[in-house]
């Protein structure tokens, strides 16, 4: 998982919706930010328990199928689905009237590096 995590972290974009590039410290190639409050993006998270729900909220995006979870204080966690790796992309509150905009920008690079099937 961690050498499709570092082919993704190589294949991300230098912008996302209009926010540039701004790694979270200390520099990984796990994690990813964009603008400031961060559009932040984690690869090889853990499985999310809500995935197994009935009740879960999904999206599609280029390809790409996300779990939908709205957090405390509004900001939301999308998790990718069907993938052999789990990507989480959390969006600030401030960030939300922007939809999934963000994912647009983000799913090519998941596309190509983290092929589809399900994750250990």
């Amino acid at each position: 998982m961690s050498g499709l995590c570092r082919d993704l972290d190589r294949a991300l974009p230098s912008e996302v919706d209009g926010r540039d590039r701004r790694d979270p410290e200390p520099a990984s190639a796990l994690t990813a930010g964009w603008g400031d409050p961060a559009i932040i993006l984690r690869c090889g998270v853990p499985r999310p328990a809500s995935m197994s729900s009935t009740e879960a909220d999904g999206v599609e995006v280029d390809g790409v199928g996300w779990l939908v979870e709205k957090q405390d204080g509004g900001a939301y966690r999308f998790t990718t689905t069907l993938r052999t790796a789990y990507v989480e992309v959390t969006l600030p509150a401030e960030l939300t009237a922007e939809g999934v905009s963000p994912l647009v920008d983000l799913a090519p690079a998941v596309r190509k590096t983290v092929p589809e099937g399900i994750a250990d």
